[in-house]
């Protein structure tokens, strides 16, 4: 982070939310990392990003179990971390927010505000 900008790190596979999360951090002035694994997810949790950014369905990495890594360590516990997934999908939503996710939203609002949203952290 050389450059001055806060940055974003998005934990997601998802390829069209990684093309609309480059676009939105872009525009919000953000610089964006996007990680698909446990290992570096925390790594980058430990340079204080503005915000994460978990999509509660990744393939990349289990969800749950990074939400309580990431929360379970004095390190990286205070790093804001927003969560999106399908909103019948309300066990998920449930877990993810009992597990310490500071923000869980439906895929389909976060979506729709992403641009808000970022530039809520820029």
């Amino acid at each position: 982070m050389t450059n001055g900008k806060k940055k974003v790190v998005a934990v997601l596979s998802d390829l069209m939310f990684i093309v609309k999360i480059q676009e939105a951090a872009k525009r919000a002035g953000l610089d964006v990392v996007f990680v698909k694994s446990l290992e570096a997810a925390v790594e980058q949790a430990k340079e204080h990003p503005a915000v994460m950014i978990l999509d509660l369905n990744t393939t990349a990495l289990d969800a749950l179990e990074f939400i309580s890594k990431l929360k379970g360590d004095s390190q990286t516990n205070a790093v804001n971390l927003l969560g999106f997934v399908s909103h019948v999908q309300s066990d998920l939503k449930q877990a993810a927010h009992e597990r310490g996710c500071d923000t869980v939203i439906a895929r389909s609002a976060f979506s729709q505000n992403l641009p808000t949203i970022l530039r809520r952290y820029a």
